[in-house]
């Protein structure tokens, strides 16, 4: 199967595409997976790193065709507030959330979420409820987030070449006997809180 080894955004290709990819937020946060274009050509996007995906970018394939990304439509809502200083104020208990937002013109748009929509209400927002392409800031993924994420195609889940399941930091081998140290070293137990403030349970293909 060909692959797609390269993104372009949507500002540095001008040239028709082979064929088109309408994919979901979820689905525009990937390194690894099988893709089929509107028209059936079928491709394997393997990237090096996971890339956050916008509509219009183009997928390279290994022959130089370009697959153009169409952000699908999906169940969200717009909210709206009195003024630019009322839209901050709820802007900030978003992103106290870690929520994914899209800021639009006259106001945010999250995501389904009916605990959000009773907490934004509380605070004197409007709630619209639309269906649109998602297409939020990036700066809740930078670093930590997706962008850092390696999404393959069995939907397995790793954080940064980190294998959760063998964490070998060599305390077999100190040179001392701990023995001898009133120190407590709990070696058996790696507890690492890996709280990735993803309230709104992405779901994992």
């Amino acid at each position: 199967m060909i692959r797609a080894t390269q993104v372009f955004p949507q500002v540095r290709w001008t040239e028709a595409a082979a064929d088109t990819v309408v994919l979901g937020f979820d689905d525009r946060h990937r390194r690894r997976m099988a893709m089929t274009g509107t028209h059936g050509l079928e491709f394997l996007l393997d990237l090096q790193e996971a890339v956050a995906l916008r509509g219009g970018d183009a997928l390279v394939l290994e022959d130089g065709r370009l697959i153009e990304v169409v952000a699908a439509p999906e169940p969200l809502v717009e909210i709206r507030g009195t003024d630019p200083h009322h839209l901050v104020r709820i802007a900030w208990h978003l992103g106290n959330r870690h929520l994914p937002t899209q800021i639009v013109g006259k106001g945010l748009r999250i995501r389904r979420d009916h605990v959000i929509e009773d907490m934004v209400r509380g605070l004197g927002a409007r709630v619209i409820v639309i269906e649109a392409p998602f297409d939020p800031e990036g700066g809740a993924y930078a670093g930590g987030g997706h962008a850092a994420h390696d999404h393959d195609d069995h939907g397995s889940h790793k954080h940064g070449d980190h294998d959760h399941g063998k964490h070998d930091h060599g305390h077999t081998e100190h040179g001392h006997d701990h023995k001898h140290h009133d120190h407590a070293h709990d070696h058996g137990k790696h507890d690492h809180d890996h709280h990735h403030g993803h309230s709104h349970a992405l779901e994992h293909k």
